[in-house]
């Protein structure tokens, strides 16, 4: 029997792979009751790294809960662990995107709008 190398893993005990890809394919975003607060399919800029997407009115901002679909292996930086505050429009929140081989990193804008009445 051989020995099997060991596949590197990163710090947070994930597999480090060959893949380079680096990008968002899907975005949602959660109220406190965990259904979706978005009128429509967020639009997501992979050239110009930014998610826009617009929430009902009355949505309450600081109260929510980001999920992200990220391209095979990628990670997300922070990484999500409760109901995030989005309410400062002015100033979006950002995340990166690490590939999945931990060289590349993209630093993804959330863009929050809020419908009209």
């Amino acid at each position: 029997m051989g020995c099997r190398k060991e596949a590197p893993i990163d710090e947070d005990g994930l597999l480090i792979t060959t893949r380079a890809e680096c990008y968002v394919s899907n975005f949602e975003l959660l109220g406190a009751d965990f259904q979706t607060v978005r009128t429509k399919n967020a639009v997501i800029d992979t050239i110009a790294c930014t998610v826009d997407v617009t929430v009902f009115y009355g949505t309450d901002l600081k109260h929510l809960y980001p999920q992200f679909t990220l391209v095979t292996d990628a990670k997300l930086d922070p990484k999500i662990t409760g109901f995030t505050d989005f309410s400062d429009l002015a100033n979006p929140r950002t995340y990166s995107v690490i590939s999945g081989n931990r060289q590349v990193r993209k630093t993804y804008k959330v863009n929050v709008t809020v419908q009209p009445r």
